[in-house]
């Protein structure tokens, strides 16, 4: 899959196509990360395990419900796919793909690096995505040819977001969102290896350690497995603040059922080692 669809030729006129769903795909995504602050740190919260025994709560689901219902009302006939309900099927070009609470496993730990992420296709290529941080108001959006923006609050500007331009691994920072990860997809030596071969390797994962990546905090980000939803919002992010991302393969795709996201300069390396 390449990450541009296919189009008119110039930038303004590609835009022209898109630009309501692009400044509603922010809108949306901002909306549905606040909604989860309600329930952020509350001693009331009550954990669910899904059918994989990972945790679900309500914050998930009603900001997903929120997700839905703003698109719907905006663009009714648009798909949504997202992770706490079944897919609604539209019948345009356009599908949403949305992870209401991207590391549910930090908020209800009370660990303010948890996302809220959202991506728009068109005839099945990324068009754009958001990483929102709620509990610290940190933003990263991206559109295809129009590139990766971050904004640390409210009350900052938005800056041109860039990858690091690092070459060597020794010098690099790898962040990973679950080291048993590796284990569970029988890649535990591709880990050490990764830990071994870079400079830090820190559990900033999630949706947060992808926007490390994409800001040039971070130089690696590997995900041994995940779904669509989890990596949908990336792989715009990250191509286009200069980086790559793609799965174990090499494949430019978020339906892989693995991701990596590095600066670019990094990934023949980081995929060597995952072997």
């Amino acid at each position: 899959m390449t990450h541009q669809p296919d189009s008119p030729d110039t930038p303004d006129a590609w835009a022209d196509q898109h630009e309501g769903r692009l400044a509603a795909m922010t809108e949306v995504a901002v909306a549905a990360g606040k909604h989860t602050l309600k329930y952020f740190r509350s001693d009331s919260l009550v954990v669910d395990a899904k059918s994989d025994e990972s945790p679900v709560t309500i914050a998930d689901r009603e900001a997903e419900q929120l997700v839905r219902k703003l698109i719907t009302a905006k663009f009714p006939t648009d798909t949504v796919q997202g992770e706490e309900f079944a897919e609604q099927t539209g019948t345009s070009r356009y599908r949403w793909v949305v992870d209401p609470i991207d590391g549910t496993k930090s908020f209800v730990c009370g660990v303010p690096l948890y996302s809220t992420l959202l991506a728009l296709e068109c005839d099945g290529h990324p068009l754009g995505g958001v990483i929102y941080i709620p509990a610290s108001d940190e933003i990263i959006v991206a559109a295809t040819r129009r590139g990766s923006w971050y904004r640390g609050s409210e009350t900052d500007d938005w800056k041109r977001a860039r990858v690091s331009e690092k070459t060597d691994i020794a010098e690099a920072v790898f962040v990973v969102s679950q080291v048993d990860s590796f284990a569970k997809r029988g890649n535990a030596d591709a880990y050490q290896k990764l830990e071994k071969a870079s400079w830090l390797t820190r559990s900033w994962g999630d949706g947060y350690g992808y926007m490390m990546v994409a800001t040039g905090r971070a130089d690696i980000m590997v995900d041994p497995i995940c779904n669509a939803w989890d990596v949908a919002a990336i792989l715009p992010i990250v191509v286009e603040a200069g980086g790559r991302f793609t799965d174990w393969k090499g494949v430019e795709t978020c339906r892989g059922g693995d991701g990596v996201g590095t600066n670019g300069r990094l990934h023949d390396t980081v995929m060597n080692l995952l072997g």
